[in-house]
C-alpha cells in the first residue's frame, strides 16, 4: 500500500476585510451642523472685525485724505502721535472715564443684583425695569440726560437745590463735564452687569450659606468667603467687557458735550472720528485706532493673566 508523503497543502490565508474608510470628522453630520451655525458669525467677524483691523493696519502706513490717491507714509503717522497734545489729552480723558465709571458700574450692578436675589415679590418686573436703560438707544438716553443737566431748570439741579446745594453748570463746566458723562454712563450700563451677577448669584448652592449660618458666620463673612469667590467668574467677565466698552466711549460724549468744554471730554474714539472724518486724515486716524486696539489687547491680556489667581472656578 503506497503512502502519500506529499506535504499537506497550505491553508489559504484568511482574507482580512478592512471595512469602509472612516468618515472624516469634518463630514460628520454633527460637525457639519455646528459649522453651519458658526458660519454666519464667522463671516461677520471676518468682514466687520478682522477685515477692518487689517485694513486699518494698511491705511496707517499711508497718507490718504479719501479724495486723492493714497501715498506711502511708512511709520510717519505713528511718529506724529508723540508730539500731539490732543491725542494724549484724549487718552487721559478715556483712562479717567474708565477708572471711575467701571468700578461705579460694577458696584451699582452688584448691589442691585444682591437686592433682587433676596426673594423679592415681582422680581421679574423689577429686573425688567432696571434693565430698561441698558436696552435703550444711547442717543435717546443722552438727549434725556441733557435735559436733566440743564443748569437752572434741570431735574438734577432742582433736586440738589431742595437739599441746599447749588448745582454746577454740568456739561459746560471744566470740572463737572466728565463726571456728568460718567454718571449718565453708569445709569445706562448697570443693567447688563446686574443681570450677569444675578445669574451668578442664583447658581451658588444654598447649602454653602446654610452651613455657614450653622457655624455662626456674619453676613459680611458669608459675602466675603462664599459670595465673592463663587461670583468671581461673573465678576471677571463683567470687568473685562466693561473696560473694553469704556475705552470705546463715543456716543454720549459726542452728543452731550461734543468733546468740550475745550477738550475736557474728548475721548480717544471721538478724536479718531474727528481725525478721519472731519479732517480727512485717514492714515493718522488709522494709526490712532491701532494704538487704541493695542491698549485694549494689553489690558485684556493682563486681566486674563491675573484671573488665574483671582478667579475661582468650581470644578
Amino acid at each position: 500500500m503506497a503512502v502519500d508523503t506529499a506535504p499537506p497543502a497550505a491553508a489559504p490565508h484568511p482574507t482580512v476585510t478592512t471595512g469602509s474608510k472612516p468618515t472624516p470628522r469634518w463630514r460628520n453630520r454633527e460637525s457639519l451642523t455646528a459649522w453651519l451655525f458658526i458660519l454666519p458669525s464667522l463671516i461677520g467677524f471676518l468682514i466687520f472685525t478682522a477685515g477692518p483691523v487689517v485694513a486699518a493696519g494698511v491705511i496707517s502706513l499711508l497718507d490718504w485724505n479719501l479724495f486723492s490717491a493714497p501715498k506711502w507714509a511708512g511709520l510717519r503717522n505713528f511718529a506724529r502721535l508723540g508730539p500731539d497734545p490732543t491725542f494724549w489729552s484724549a487718552l487721559g480723558n478715556t483712562a479717567y472715564f474708565t477708572l471711575v465709571s467701571v468700578p461705579l458700574t460694577i458696584l451699582v450692578s452688584l448691589a442691585l443684583a444682591l437686592l433682587l436675589n433676596q426673594g423679592l415679590k415681582r422680581v421679574a418686573v423689577f429686573r425688567s425695569l432696571l434693565l430698561l436703560p441698558y436696552a435703550t438707544i444711547t442717543v435717546a438716553v443722552a438727549f434725556v440726560w441733557i435735559w436733566l443737566y440743564i443748569p437752572h431748570d434741570g431735574l438734577v439741579n432742582a433736586v440738589l437745590g431742595r437739599l441746599g446745594i447749588d448745582g454746577p453748570q454740568w456739561l459746560i463746566s471744566d470740572n463737572w463735564a466728565m463726571p456728568a458723562l460718567i454718571l449718565m454712563s453708569v445709569w445706562k450700563s448697570f443693567g447688563f452687569g446686574m443681570v450677569v451677577f444675578l445669574a451668578g448669584l442664583q447658581a451658588i448652592p444654598q447649602q454653602l450659606y446654610e452651613a455657614a449660618r450653622v457655624d455662626g458666620t456674619s453676613t459680611w463673612q458669608r459675602f466675603r468667603n462664599i459670595t465673592l469667590p463663587m461670583l468671581s467668574p461673573a465678576l471677571f467677565f463683567v470687568i473685562v467687557t466693561s473696560i473694553i466698552g469704556s475705552f470705546q466711549v463715543f456716543d454720549q460724549a459726542l452728543i452731550m458735550t461734543n468733546g468740550g468744554p475745550g477738550t475736557r471730554t474728548t475721548t480717544l474714539v471721538m478724536y479718531i472720528y474727528r481725525t478721519g472724518f472731519e479732517n480727512y486724515d485717514q492714515g493718522y486716524a488709522a494709526a490712532q485706532s491701532l494704538v487704541l486696539f493695542a491698549f485694549i489687547v494689553l489690558i485684556t491680556a493682563a486681566q486674563f493673566t491675573m484671573q488665574r489667581k483671582l478667579v475661582h472656578y468650581d470644578n
